[in-house]
């Protein structure tokens, strides 16, 4: 969003593969960025499209070090949000939109506590996109960002104009939130359980763990409020089956560079949910037995 050839000031929380690559995009369109991180970076470089771009971002590593500005998103991981107290605190004024990027559900809930009363926007973006080391990341495929249909979304699609991010205004975003649940919750445990990438899913035993792990969330979606059946199943299995085999997930990545993982966000909260509508995930549940076990480990 530029008015009269100025640009709008946002705020990205978080370093990590999508911070950067919202960063990315953000400057892209034109927009004067700041990327809020915890540890120092030179620099921050986007592969993607057969180039490596250095980002003209502007590298914040302490909360004393901002104001606010009309526009926050959050990129930080879930299990992260609370870190992000103070980043928030200090960034969010009055007429400021804070825009949650992140898996799983209760987006606006985890920033509840550090945002007064400022509009939260859940958002859920697609891409295939991979942090190789701090302030350097990978794009393995193009993506796009779902969010409420409204004034928020709206004004969320005008700022990404130009951008390169097809942003979807969904009128239906229960749905749309436990369809993204979906790509999650077996790709992002089995990957992570296995260390493979995500042409695992070409392996028919696997493939099938999968498509029980999503029929069960599919139950539980729907608990939820959510239009998903055995169709979503089908077509989330099917995506697997054809991402680039060389494409990770979040959770894989995570523990490739031992960090903490987000299965409780993921896998966690289809079991919480599912305990809450009396619905039966026995593989959801020894799936996140393992996680836990692995993480203790």
């Amino acid at each position: 969003m530029m008015e009269s050839g100025v640009a709008t000031r946002v705020a990205v929380i978080g370093g990590g593969a999508v911070g950067g690559l919202l960063c990315a995009h953000l400057c892209d369109a034109g927009h004067d960025v700041s990327l809020c991180v915890r540890t120092p970076v030179d620099a921050l470089v986007v592969e993607r499209g057969g180039r490596s771009d250095t980002v003209p971002v502007r590298i914040v590593t302490s909360s004393a070090d901002v104001a606010p500005v009309p526009w926050v998103l959050v990129a930080v991981k879930s299990q992260d949000t609370a870190a992000a107290g103070p980043w928030l605190r200090a960034l969010v004024g009055e007429g400021t939109t804070v825009v949650v990027v992140q898996n799983g559900i209760g987006h606006a809930e985890r920033v509840a506590g550090f945002v007064d009363d400022a509009t939260v926007l859940p958002a859920l973006i697609y891409s295939g996109v991979e942090r190789l080391a701090p302030g350097h990341i990978r794009l393995h495929t193009e993506g796009r960002i779902t969010v409420p249909e409204g004034g928020p979304g709206a004004a969320f699609a005008v700022l990404m104009r130009s951008s390169g991010l097809v942003v979807h205004q969904e009128p239906d975003f229960v749905t749309a939130l436990w369809r993204k649940v979906l790509t999650n919750v077996a790709a992002n445990p089995i990957t992570a359980l296995t260390l493979r990438r995500i042409g695992i899913f070409q392996d028919t035993d696997v493939a099938a763990l999968g498509e029980t792990l999503i029929s069960e969330a599919v139950a539980v979606g729907r608990a939820e409020g959510a239009n998903i059946g055995a169709a979503d199943v089908a077509h989330t299995l099917h995506l697997h089956k054809t991402y680039n085999p060389a494409t990770g997930t979040s959770m894989l990545y995570d523990r490739l560079a031992g960090r903490p993982m987000e299965h409780e966000f993921i896998t966690g909260a289809v079991v919480r949910t599912a305990e809450r509508h009396g619905i039966a995930v026995p593989f959801n549940r020894a799936i996140l037995t393992l996680l836990r076990a692995l993480e203790g480990a």
